[in-house]
């Protein structure tokens, strides 16, 4: 896992139809959704993304990486492997691969919580904040 960088970490959960978006400060090691990206079969809509890019112009990027339980990739993390391939081509910046296990489940669990507390609008964007989370919370047993 590379050190945390200093400034901004955006963080992706990729899904076929939606794609979470959070944006973590690294100092402070938190983080909150910022937007849900609409995506058509599996195909992000790349102006958008960039337009979150542009705007927050992050350090670091992270895409949660959905693992079967057994810990094996699934077809999801592959998907979400080439999402963000591509989407570190496309900017120019460094993409850490984070295992999301359960974290949607966890945001569909958590979510009234979060967004009454201004954290996410959606749970898309929950997921991404607590893939984001445990990528910061990764990151900090390793510094």
């Amino acid at each position: 896992m590379p050190q945390t960088p200093n400034g901004f970490v955006m963080a992706f959960d990729y899904g076929l139809r939606h794609i979470g978006v959070a944006l973590g400060q690294a100092v402070t090691a938190t983080s909150t959704g910022i937007a849900t990206v609409k995506a058509k079969q599996g195909k992000a809509d790349w102006r958008a993304i960039d337009q979150l890019l542009e705007e927050y112009e992050p350090k670091q990027l992270v895409v949660g990486l959905p693992l079967n339980m057994d810990g094996s990739v699934s077809d999801m993390a592959e998907r979400a492997q080439q999402f963000g391939r591509q989407l570190g081509k496309r900017c120019g910046l460094p993409v850490s691969w984070h295992d999301e296990r359960l974290s949607s489940r966890a945001a569909k669990a958590d979510f009234e919580a979060a967004k009454a507390m201004g954290t996410a609008n959606t749970e898309h964007e929950l997921a991404a904040c607590l893939v984001l989370d445990s990528w910061f919370t990764d990151a900090a047993s390793c510094d």
